[in-house]
């Protein structure tokens, strides 16, 4: 028996409606992931449509299309995230580098900046000892005082009157420059015996008189507080003693007094 059927009623669409529905899958492939018509439910095929070739909808193509492109869509998407990554981590690494460097920079600038305070204090403080120990007046006999005056009168001195001081002292009491000079003379010196005499670095001079030896030379530097010789009883005396002279100039009669002459450098007999 034949099936009659209405006409137009499985009719084949035209070849511009199948490419337009096939575009617009794909389209929406592209774009979504996800054919609309695949939630389309299927189509039970007529008994006289079973042989018929299957009519290519662009379906599949489109399906295998849109996968395609999606994964490559995600490794683009990987590939960027992962160079903005390693651009971030370079970026990162030069501002670690650079900030490192200037830290360096910085602990090794500040280290000369001190080394060389330091240098210049140092130099500083050993200016300061020099001018100190160039410029410290000491007695020229520890603990002793002055038995005779300046200026005293007595027929002992040929000038009339005492040139010096005369500190007490036993023979062999240990004498000392009293500041930092040259010897320019140390030997026998008529009534004061066995005398020294010292230039300072002031330009002044002082005389050690009466000595028993003498433990320093013409042309040798001394400092305050060096023994210079010991005292005795040699020349024109009476007894064992140190005769000291402090001297505008190297010749006697350029006597000041010795008493004043220590007092303006710091030390009080």
């Amino acid at each position: 028996m034949a099936f009659t059927r209405a006409t137009g009623k499985h009719r084949k669409p035209s070849r511009a409606v199948r490419v337009s529905a096939n575009a617009a899958g794909i389209a929406t492939l592209a774009a979504t992931g996800v054919v609309a018509g695949l939630a389309a439910p299927a189509m039970a095929a007529s008994p006289d449509e079973t042989h018929r070739p299957t009519e290519d909808t662009g379906l599949t193509q489109a399906v295998v299309i849109g996968e395609d492109t999606a994964g490559r869509i995600g490794e683009q998407a990987q590939v960027q995230t992962s160079a903005a990554a390693e651009n971030t981590a370079v970026h990162e690494a030069e501002a670690a580098a650079k900030q490192e460097a200037a830290d360096v920079k910085k602990a090794a600038d500040e280290a000369k900046r001190k080394a060389e305070a330091e240098r210049k204090e140092q130099e500083r403080a050993a200016r300061e000892q020099e001018r100190k120990r160039l410029n410290t007046f000491v007695s020229p006999i520890a603990g002793s005082y002055v038995s005779t005056s300046y200026k005293a009168s007595s027929g002992l001195w040929s000038s009339g009157s005492h040139t010096g001081i005369d500190m007490h002292a036993a023979t062999g009491t240990s004498i000392q420059a009293v500041g930092a000079g040259t010897i320019v003379e140390a030997g026998w010196g008529g009534a004061y015996g066995n005398n020294v005499v010292i230039k300072h670095n002031d330009g002044t001079y002082t005389q050690y008189g009466h000595l028993s030896s003498i433990d320093v030379s013409v042309g040798q530097s001394v400092t305050a507080g060096q023994q210079i010789g010991l005292s005795g009883a040699t020349g024109n005396v009476t007894g064992p003693h140190l005769h000291f002279e402090a001297r505008t100039g190297a010749t006697y009669g350029t006597d000041i007094d010795p008493v004043a002459y220590l007092s303006e450098h710091g030390v009080n007999l």
